[in-house]
């Protein structure tokens, strides 16, 4: 896979409308969730896309990366996403991956936050992520907030 990571202002408009296509068809009509999928973060200073893209061009992975104060007072991600079709190929371990990487890069030895969805527990806590709320809804989907701790 090739990664790119970018601000927004980087990404051109073929990039934003791959990534907001991706993201509009997981989580709004895969998962069945009308919700604000455009939450003005996306601009925001220090939010970073990050774009993986199969070698015949197409995007089949993305995340985005935000630091500190924006989402949560540690370093975080989310609208971690995966094209349906490369699921079951190891692309969301390989994200995963490239996400702590980038974050690492970023905001050296800083905790990471995140709101998980309930059933890919699992999947994080074998990143080092652990539980550290109960879980909740988020619209009308079961969360809960993990960390993973650089401390």
């Amino acid at each position: 896979m090739n990664w790119m990571c970018l601000t927004f202002s980087q990404l051109n408009t073929e990039q934003l409308y791959e990534l907001l296509k991706l993201r509009v068809d997981i989580f709004v009509v895969e998962q069945t969730c009308p919700y604000p999928e455009l939450d003005n973060k996306d601009r925001n200073e220090g939010v970073f896309h990050l774009l993986g893209y199969h070698d015949d061009g197409q995007l089949i992975a993305y995340s985005r990366l935000l630091s500190p104060g924006i989402s949560y007072k540690n370093a975080s991600f989310g609208r971690v996403a995966i094209d349906k079709s490369n699921r079951g190929s190891g692309s969301g371990q390989e994200l995963l991956s490239v996400i702590l990487n980038y974050c690492q890069q970023l905001w050296p030895n800083q905790d990471i936050d995140i709101g998980a969805q309930e059933y890919l527990l699992g999947f994080y806590q074998k990143h080092g992520f652990t539980a550290i709320s109960k879980v909740y809804l988020e619209d009308d989907i079961p969360h809960l907030d993990m960390r993973l701790s650089k401390s």
